[in-house]
C-alpha cells in the first residue's frame, strides 16, 4: 500500500503546475455538482411526496371518523386507497392483505407516511388509528401509487447528472486556458531565460502580481550575479598579475643561476628567491582569507582588548624595524571580534603606516559609547582626496606601482575593510593632524 502511495504521489508530483490546478478545480467542482444533485433531486421528491400526503390526509381523515362512527369508509377519489386493518395489519374490510410489514405498520400506526416498495410502483400509505363503536382498535390507512414519481425523479437525475458532467468540463477547460494565460509570462521568462545575453534583463510582466515580482527578483539576482562576475574577473586578472610578478622573478633569477652558476653571487640569488617566495607566500594567504571572508566563513565571537591588540601589534612593528610608533589609550577598551581579525586589521594598519611615515605614527584608542574607535596616524603623504573612495577596494594602490618595496599587493586595506564590515563596523580614511593619512576604525564595543 505504501508503494503504491509512493507510486501515486511520484506520479502527481512529475506532473505539470497546469494539469495539477486544473485537475484539483475539476474535482472540487465536480464534488460540490454531484452534493448540489443529490440536494435538488432530495428537495424535488421531498416536495413531490409532500403533495402526495396532502391529498392522502384530506381523504384520511373523513374516513377516520366514518370508521370511528361504525360507517364505511369512503374515498371520494379514485386514485386513492382507503383500508380498515386491525391492530395487527389483517384486513377487515374483506379487503385483500396488504403488503406492509411489521416496520412500515408501526411507522403508519405512530402517524408516519410510508412508502411501499413491493408493488410495482411505489405506493405511498399513510393511516391512524381509531376505536370503533364496538370499542375494538382499528388502523385506517389510505394509499395510493406514485407512479409519476420515479420517471420524473429519473428524467430529473439524468439531466442532472449531465448538468454535473457539462459543468466539470466547463471548469477543467476554463480552468486550463485561465491558468495557460497565467503562466504565459512565466514561459516567455523561461525562453528569454535560455538566450538572455550578459547584461540584459528577464522581461517584467505589466501586471503588478506575484510574476512581476518573481521577474523583478529574477532580475535583481541577475544583476548580482553579474556585478559578482565583473567582479570575480576584475579579481582573477589583479590576482594572476600579482602573481605573476614573483613567480616570473623567482624563475628569471633561477634560470640565470643555473645558466651561469657562479658560487659568488649564489648567496645573493638565493636571498632574492626567498623574499619573492615571501612576498608570493603573504600574497597568496592575503587571497585565501578574503576568499574565506567572501564564502562567509567567521570566525567565533569573542570579546577582544583591543589595548592589549594594539600593543601585539606594536611590538611586532618594533621588531621589524619601526622605531617611531606611539600608543595613545585612555582607558581599556574591548570589541566583539575574533582575536586574529583584530590583530590581521591593527597590523595592516600600523603596516601601512611604516611604509609611509617619515618619522612618526601614531595608535590610538578612543572608546566611544557603543562603539570603540581605532585611529592610527602618519606624518607620510597621506591619501589623495581622489582616491580615498577607492583605497579599500581589492588591488587597487594610489600610486601603480608594483615594485617590492613600495605600493604592496593592495589587499591589505581591503582585507581590513572586510573584517571590519562583518562584524557591523566601518573603517575611513582622511587627513591626520600629523600631516599625512589617518585611517579610522570603529568596532562595536563589547558589552560585557
Amino acid at each position: 500500500m505504501r508503494r503504491l502511495v509512493r507510486r501515486v504521489r511520484g506520479w502527481w508530483q512529475r506532473r505539470t503546475v497546469q494539469f495539477r490546478i486544473t485537475a484539483v478545480a475539476t474535482a472540487v467542482a465536480w464534488f460540490f455538482f454531484v452534493l448540489l444533485a443529490r440536494l435538488s433531486m432530495g428537495l424535488v421528491s421531498d416536495f413531490m411526496l409532500r403533495r402526495v400526503d396532502s391529498d392522502l390526509r384530506h381523504v384520511l381523515d373523513p374516513a377516520a371518523v366514518a370508521v370511528a362512527q361504525g360507517d364505511a369508509p369512503v374515498s371520494g377519489r379514485a386514485d386513492v386507497l382507503v383500508r380498515v386493518l386491525d391492530t395487527g395489519g389483517q384486513p377487515v374490510d374483506d379487503g385483500p392483505p396488504t403488503s406492509l410489514d411489521d416496520g412500515e405498520l408501526r411507522r403508519v400506526k405512530a402517524g408516519e407516511a410510508v412508502l411501499d416498495y413491493e408493488r410495482r410502483f411505489p405506493f405511498r400509505w399513510m393511516g391512524t388509528v381509531v376505536t370503533a363503536p364496538d370499542g375494538a382498535q382499528r388502523l385506517v390507512v389510505t394509499g395510493t401509487d406514485v407512479a409519476g414519481l420515479v420517471p420524473v425523479l429519473g428524467r430529473g437525475i439524468g439531466w442532472l447528472w449531465v448538468g454535473v458532467v457539462i459543468g466539470s468540463a466547463v471548469v477543467a477547460v476554463t480552468t486550463w486556458v485561465a491558468v495557460r494565460r497565467s503562466l504565459r509570462p512565466v514561459e516567455r521568462m523561461r525562453l528569454a531565460a535560455t538566450t538572455l545575453p550578459g547584461g540584459e534583463r528577464l522581461p517584467v510582466p505589466e501586471s503588478r502580481d506575484e510574476l512581476r515580482a518573481l521577474a523583478e527578483a529574477l532580475n535583481d539576482m541577475l544583476a548580482r550575479r553579474d556585478e559578482a562576475s565583473a567582479r570575480l574577473r576584475r579579481f582573477t586578472g589583479d590576482a594572476a598579475h600579482e602573481l605573476r610578478s614573483p613567480v616570473a622573478s623567482i624563475r628569471a633569477q633561477a634560470e640565470v643561476a643555473v645558466a651561469h652558476p657562479d658560487p659568488d653571487t649564489a648567496q645573493e640569488v638565493l636571498r632574492d628567491v626567498a623574499e619573492e617566495a615571501e612576498r608570493l607566500s603573504h600574497l597568496v594567504d592575503d587571497l585565501l582569507t578574503l576568499a574565506r571572508a567572501d564564502a562567509g566563513r567567521l570566525p567565533p565571537v569573542t570579546r577582544v582588548d583591543l589595548v592589549a591588540a594594539v600593543a601585539g601589534a606594536v611590538r611586532r612593528a618594533e621588531a621589524a624595524g619601526a622605531r617611531w610608533v606611539r600608543v595613545e589609550a585612555l582607558v581599556p577598551a574591548a570589541v566583539l571580534a575574533a582575536p586574529t581579525e583584530v590583530a590581521a586589521v591593527v597590523d595592516n594598519l600600523v603596516g601601512n603606516a611604516r611604509r609611509y611615515a617619515r618619522a612618526l605614527i601614531r595608535v590610538s584608542v578612543l572608546p566611544n559609547g557603543r562603539e570603540v574607535r581605532l585611529v592610527v596616524d602618519d606624518d607620510g603623504p597621506g591619501v589623495p582626496e581622489e582616491h580615498r573612495a577607492r583605497v579599500f577596494d581589492r588591488f587597487y594602490r594610489v600610486q601603480d606601482d608594483r615594485a617590492r618595496d613600495t605600493g604592496g599587493a593592495g589587499l591589505g586595506l581591503a582585507m581590513v575593510a572586510e573584517m571590519v564590515r562583518r562584524r557591523g563596523g566601518s573603517v575611513s580614511v582622511g587627513s591626520s593632524p600629523e600631516g599625512g593619512a589617518r585611517f579610522e576604525v570603529r568596532w562595536p564595543a563589547s558589552p560585557w
